[in-house]
């Protein structure tokens, strides 16, 4: 399809390319932004750019937007489409761009235009008699625009200032043809089963509150799940030679100074005084092993020095960003903090890859793509460190992926401020892809807080530093894991892995002693005695996501059996107690072998 470039030229670009994608669904936000004007005249146009999945628009009106207000867009919208405008772009001096959008009584425009550079260009798209102020690209005629569909309805601050009004944001997807719109939607459909914070509750796993926005609660349930990641966490890092750690989670301003992270960071952090002292709650751990390797002297002997630490840390989140356990403002970090020689780097590099790799494979996250993430090429301000150092960490992290095989994509103004990274993003079981584990490599934290080791040749010398958390988060991670498996997940990871229903009152004591056998062979196990018809019992269990049921009642007593239905499969018979246990622990094994060869 042919498209209209920033600079006024046209392209020949197909969809499948970010750039074609792009423009047809900055097209598309630009036809809802044209419908909305025919339609409620009233409305006042802010932004409405392309975004990885579609498209969106803000919007000041004086009356909300309702569900059958996007009906009657999308029907305007085809419109538009079929009327097959051409668009055109032009370029004004600013008090002519002014001038146009006072005409048009658009304030927002106006702002925007008055915080662009006096020397910035200033070019707007035509389509019939609708004209927006933009930079492109679109396509050429409205009628390429096909496949569309708005999808919801958000709240959204101007400019993302919570300060400022309170705009109505319409949400949208467009693709080339009808069949990958109807494809993506399916998948959009299935993710709202898939939801984490609807399957969080019906499995008991975790809950919000209105006195802690942004905090989440695990529940008992959630806990035994969170726990056990934890616990295979601990095995592994075992295993690879971590020692572990915990550090406060409040330090002093001087720590957050000497970091970087009060001068590049202070907006994200929750900051208290204390004797007459500034304090700041960790929005990460790193500083806190950095005081543990300056606690002794240390010795090229002693390195590589591998600390892992699961700290709680907290980041200030703006209230429309929060997102279940996805976006939350206190979240627990697997870290750790590798302290090594310049010529130990690359090994130890590798040797993180293959453990985030082991979890992946663990899990089901077979399916990953890597990215590199570098430091802007013009903007250097906001990086710390010098030129070599940083050199020195992005050379590392591209020899490593290269001598892995590892196909990474590089981006650049990606890396943190104190150093490069290298991200993992997992494919789910519909396609979405999740950013969880992550690799940094650091030279300038260590210069920073003056780490030094004893060399072979008895002079001081800096080591090098690498940040590392597999799993991201705790929270977040759950959160995948639970859109990932919708909430059926592997027996060694489920909270309650059976459920005992026995079919009346009078079975309740032989269902506890079944319950009783089976934890003595280390299942988990609950009774749901309700006064209920089975066929409740049945249901309410399958809404838990509980992977196998046992019924109960007079012939299962009389025989010490139980029948056996499983979750997705339903009746599997009857058999003894002690079989159905050795047919669990079995199914708990052959994960417990997986892992064992993963890290073999």
């Amino acid at each position: 399809m042919k498209l209209i470039l920033q600079d006024g030229s046209i392209a020949e670009h197909s969809f499948d390319e970010e750039i074609g994608c792009g423009a047809l669904r900055h097209t598309a936000s630009h036809i809802l932004a044209q419908a909305v004007k025919r339609l409620y005249p009233e409305t006042k146009l802010a932004i409405g750019p392309s975004i990885k999945d579609g498209f969106y628009y803000d919007l000041d009106r004086p009356e909300p937007f309702t569900d059958e207000d996007l009906t009657k867009l999308e029907a305007e919208m085809k419109k538009i489409v079929k009327e097959n405008l051409k668009l055109e772009r032009f370029t004004l001096p600013r008090a002519e761009a002014i001038a146009l959008m006072q005409e048009r009584q658009e304030p927002y425009k106006i702002e925007l235009i008055n915080d662009l550079p006096a020397d910035a260009e200033l070019s707007f798209f035509k389509q019939g008699e609708f004209i927006d102020l933009c930079a492109g690209p679109h396509v050429t005629y409205t009628s390429a625009v096909k496949a569309f569909k708005l999808t919801s309805i958000a709240g959204a601050y101007w400019r993302g200032n919570e300060k400022n009004k309170m705009l109505t944001r319409i949400y949208g997807t467009a693709f080339a043809n009808k069949t990958d719109l109807a494809a993506y939607l399916e998948r959009m459909e299935e993710a709202k089963k898939r939801d984490h914070r609807k399957i969080g509750k019906e499995m008991g796993l975790f809950m919000m509150s209105e006195e802690g926005p942004g905090f989440p609660f695990f529940l008992p349930n959630g806990m035994i799940l969170k726990n056990t990641l934890i616990d295979y966490w601990r095995q592994i890092h075992t295993r690879d030679g971590y020692v572990e750690i915990s550090t406060p989670i409040m330090l002093n301003r001087h720590l957050w100074e000497t970091s970087g992270h009060w001068d590049h960071y202070k907006e994200n952090m929750y900051t208290t005084v204390i004797d007459d002292t500034d304090f700041a709650i960790k929005p990460m751990n790193c500083p806190g092993g950095m005081l543990v390797y300056k606690s002794e002297m240390r010795s090229y002997r002693d390195l590589p020095m591998r600390v892992g630490e699961l700290g709680l840390v907290h980041r200030h989140e703006k209230s429309g960003q929060l997102h279940g356990l996805m976006r939350v403002r206190c979240f627990t970090q697997d870290d750790a903090h590798l302290f090594c020689r310049p010529d130990q780097l690359k090994d130890e590099f590798l040797k993180v890859m293959d453990i985030i790799f082991i979890i992946f494979k663990a899990l089901d996250f077979e399916n990953f793509e890597a990215q590199i993430s570098l430091r802007d090429k013009v903007n250097r301000d906001k990086y710390i460190g010098s030129e070599e150092n940083w050199e020195k960490a992005e050379s590392a992290i591209i020899e490593a992926c290269q001598e892995k095989g590892l196909k990474a994509k590089i981006e650049y103004g990606e890396a943190a401020f104190y150093g490069p990274k290298l991200d993992f993003m997992v494919k789910d079981a519909i396609g979405r892809r999740w950013q969880l584990g992550t690799i940094q490599v650091d030279y300038n934290l260590p210069e920073r807080f003056e780490l030094e080791y004893t060399g072979e040749d008895n002079k001081k010398h800096r080591p090098v530093m690498i940040h590392r958390a597999p799993f991201g988060s705790m929270e977040r991670f759950v959160a995948v894991l639970i859109e990932h498996t919708g909430g059926k997940f592997p027996l060694w990871l489920t909270p309650d892995q059976v459920a005992i229903l026995p079919i009346s009152e009078k079975f309740n004591d032989y269902a506890y002693e079944v319950k009783r056998q089976l934890e003595a062979e280390d299942l988990s196990v609950l009774v749901d005695d309700r006064n209920e018809k089975i066929g409740r019992k049945i249901r309410d269990t399958e809404l838990k996501r509980i992977p196998y049921m046992l019924i109960v009642g007079e012939k299962e007593a009389e025989n010490n059996e139980v029948s056996v239905r499983k979750q997705g499969e339903g009746d599997k018979g009857s058999m003894k107690i002690a079989t159905f246990a050795a047919l669990l622990n079995g199914e708990v094994e052959e994960m417990m072998n997986r892992w064992q060869k993963s890290n073999d």
